[in-house]
């Protein structure tokens, strides 16, 4: 079989749709597959092509067996609606035309968030008499208005119509949660079709140590301190300054720190704020490599995962939470009661607060500080719930899916 996947997103990019797209394809050709990705020079989310890449028409290149096509498309970091929203268009109508080039497709997978890319897989797939499966990882446009980035408008109404319609076309939506396809199922979209595939975790990069990397440890004078950790996008959507205003109350204790991984629209706010409150007890770190995650991870005493307190964002599962649990990582859970919330209380790997509440993060920090025993029991519920988790089985659900699909209309 031969898979033609489009994405915006791709490595040397670590943000998880470049993962799980990654990781997926390696092991559908240890299956047997041709993959080929179209995607454009990695840029995210700073919006600067990546060293040793250009901005090219047209690029090709082997990596791990997966064919992987780059396309030119206009380049902006992942801020600001309109210049984001050309950045979407241009990679719709380049990666088209390239499309348009591939040896013909088995199948067609386009992958959100930004669903422009789902209107080229439409295209093509209409073009080359092949089956379009939508991939659906977060609920565009609604997510836009969700983080303030949009208000309704004639716009948004016509950008969810564009929405529904691509729904509607999709010989099969691939969704990440179960409640995203609750939601289709409620705005009349066919049940049958969609297939529920959580993201999950390769445990052959993400693996539980108890011992903090010394390298690092030293570099930040990390190494007897109590780290909170938060690894990954830094966006609007994430409400990150509740990190600073806990890290405030938390000042007179000083082996508590709060370690910022990653990059994002936020960022360089955040580290703005944090200098104009004097604040010592938090570190920012740019985004780095995903080969080098783990060791970044083994940092932390937890993991923190934060979204705003907004009711769209009990339906996701970000991918960070999986890839905690592999490690070990007892987790702060701050998001509305939902999906993910529901997989941390299942599975008592973790506390479940309140976003947007500083008072809140910082007692259970000190509480969770305080209680060894307690911080042990969690570490342990985490590994053995990301066993349940494991790229290998997720990609093979997937696989499956496809396959049957298929097989279904040919």
């Amino acid at each position: 079989m031969h898979i033609l996947f489009l994405t915006d997103n791709f490595p040397p990019e670590v943000n998880a749709p470049a993962t799980r797209t990654y990781e997926h394809a390696i092991r559908w050709i240890e299956e047997g597959c041709k993959v080929t990705v179209i995607t454009c020079a990695p840029n995210f989310p700073k919006g600067k092509v990546f060293s040793g890449y250009k901005n090219k028409w047209y690029q090709y290149q082997v990596m791990d067996g997966i064919n992987v096509v780059r396309v030119k498309t206009f380049i902006t970091a992942n801020n600001g609606f309109l210049l984001r929203s050309i950045d979407y268009l241009s990679f719709m109508i380049t990666g088209f035309i390239a499309g348009l080039f591939q040896k013909k497709p088995d199948v067609i997978i386009a992958t959100s968030p930004q669903f422009f890319t789902a209107c080229m897989g439409w295209m093509l797939s209409v073009i080359r008499n092949r089956p379009f499966v939508f991939e659906l990882r977060d609920l565009w446009p609604a997510s836009i208005i969700a983080v303030g980035a949009m208000k309704n408008s004639l716009l948004i109404t016509w950008l969810e119509k564009l929405e529904l319609f691509l729904y509607k076309k999709a010989d099969a939506v691939i969704s990440v949660t179960n409640s995203f396809k609750d939601e289709l199922i409620s705005r009349g979209i066919n049940g049958n079709k969609i297939f529920v595939i959580l993201n999950g975790v390769d445990h052959n990069n993400y693996q539980p140590t108890s011992i903090k990397d010394p390298i690092l440890s030293e570099k930040y004078n990390l190494k007897d301190k109590f780290v909170v950790g938060y690894l990954g996008t830094h966006g609007l959507a994430h409400g990150l300054d509740v990190i600073l205003d806990a890290a405030e109350k938390l000042k007179q204790y000083p082996n508590i720190f709060f370690m910022l991984v990653g990059s994002g629209a936020s960022k360089s706010e955040l580290i703005i704020n944090a200098k104009k409150r004097n604040l010592k007890n938090i570190l920012f770190i740019d985004s780095q490599p995903k080969e080098l995650m783990k060791r970044y991870y083994s940092l932390c005493n937890i993991s923190l995962i934060h979204l705003k307190n907004n009711p769209l964002f009990a339906s996701v599962i970000p991918s960070k939470l999986f890839e905690s649990m592999a490690m070990g990582l007892p987790i702060i859970m701050a998001l509305p009661k939902g999906e993910a919330t529901k997989l941390v209380d299942h599975h008592k790997c973790g506390v479940i607060i309140s976003p947007e509440n500083s008072l809140l993060l910082a007692n259970s920090v000190l509480e969770l500080q305080s209680n060894n025993e307690q911080l042990n029991q969690y570490k342990e519920s985490a590994i053995n719930a990301s066993l349940l988790f494991s790229r290998d089985v997720k990609a093979r659900e997937m696989l499956n899916v496809l396959n049957n699909f298929v097989k279904r209309n040919s």
